[in-house]
């Protein structure tokens, strides 16, 4: 069942009691209005702990559920201890604490690798695919924010750009070992998703087994409050990602906002300690044929209450790993989500994250 206690208050509208109605049909109800709407709490531990299949599948239809109605859900008990998520932090905060002229000799160079230091202002993440338009965006309202994108270490073409260990002691290994926990649960989760689709559970493992992921460490610098909220700016543009789900892990500053997909208003996904905030991803929504949402969302200035004297936006952290089908596998119509018909042409996992990666860099 959800566990929702002790939420923060935006979340409250979803502390109700079944009483004999159905969990997917409240849920369907409340995600319709504003005022009810948040983003459902999800325990993991029943599918991870489950014995048989019949134990799991109903963890697996909550999951789902979730996944239609609203498109993201906060997963708590997921197996990733506490201490693995603050190692974690604690090693990015060191790394974008180098100097500059340090993390540029990372520098991000090939969508097709997707690999190294992307300083400030370089992305612009947006839903528009017109070159001129997403030009305009980047000089009127860049990201304000810097990463640096890991994927698998062992790939036999492209290869991480790691700081070295004197700049950054403990880095790599850290991040090998975390890109790893987090593809396992990325195959729990798949295999809860299948199941809730109505698959055998293990229907995703040899589709996702390349571990084709893609690793982000983020850094939002303190900014001045008014600057992000001029008409435009934020500190990630509004977007959906593009693979199967994103975890995302985030500190307590706050500013993720995901938008409600009936009304169109953004709502603040409030940071819950010990959770992951899971999102669905575009091609995990056209593989099972828009039954599961990939939502917007946008990173935009924090709770007031969160500004610093000189009225500046705190450093916010977060680490999201976007998760993919193997770089070759053809996502076309899942065989339970046909329906009335498929609504997407097939497209091949590389070509279509590519694609979207070029757009949104120079």
């Amino acid at each position: 069942m959800l566990a929702l206690r002790r939420l923060p208050r935006a979340l409250a509208p979803l502390q109700w009691t079944l009483r004999g109605r159905s969990w997917q049909s409240t849920l369907a109800e409340r995600t319709r209005s504003d005022s009810t709407f948040g983003i459902p709490v999800i325990d993991f531990a029943p599918f991870r702990r489950g014995q048989t299949t019949d134990d799991r599948r109903h963890t697996a239809n909550e999951l789902v559920t979730a996944f239609k109605e609203v498109g993201f859900v906060y997963l708590k008990n997921h197996g990733v201890e506490s201490d693995v998520v603050d190692n974690a932090f604690e090693k990015s905060a060191r790394f974008f604490n180098l100097p500059m002229e340090t993390k540029l000799k990372l520098a991000w160079e090939d969508p097709r690798s997707n690999r190294g230091y992307v300083q400030p202002g370089r992305e612009r993440v947006t839903q528009s695919s017109d070159p001129a338009e997403i030009a305009r965006l980047r000089a009127s309202a860049p990201d304000s924010k810097e990463s640096i994108e890991i994927g698998r270490d062992w790939d036999p073409t492209w290869k991480n750009m790691w700081p070295q260990h004197t700049d950054a002691p403990g880095f790599k290994q850290t991040f090998l070992d975390f890109y790893r926990t987090c593809h396992d649960l990325h195959v729990e989760v798949m295999r809860a998703i299948a199941l809730g689709l109505e698959l055998e559970e293990r229907w995703f493992d040899a589709k996702v087994d390349e571990q084709s992921h893609n690793l982000r460490l983020l850094n939002y610098p303190p900014v001045q409050r008014k600057l992000l909220e001029q008409d435009g700016q934020a500190r990630a543009g509004s977007h959906s990602d593009y693979g199967t789900l994103t975890f995302v892990f985030q500190d307590s500053v706050g500013g993720l906002e995901v938008q409600n997909p009936h009304t169109k208003h953004f709502h603040a996904a409030t940071p819950i300690p010990g959770t992951i905030v899971v999102n669905i991803g575009d091609l995990l929504s056209r593989w099972s044929n828009d039954i599961l949402r990939s939502t917007l969302h946008r990173v935009v200035a924090p709770p007031v209450g969160s500004a610093a004297q000189d009225d500046s936006t705190p450093r916010r952290q977060s680490i999201a790993f976007f998760c993919n089908p193997n770089a070759h596998e053809i996502i076309e119509c899942i065989p339970t989500c046909v329906g009335s018909g498929p609504k997407y042409e097939p497209v091949e996992t590389e070509a279509y994250i590519v694609g979207r990666l070029r757009s949104t860099y120079h």
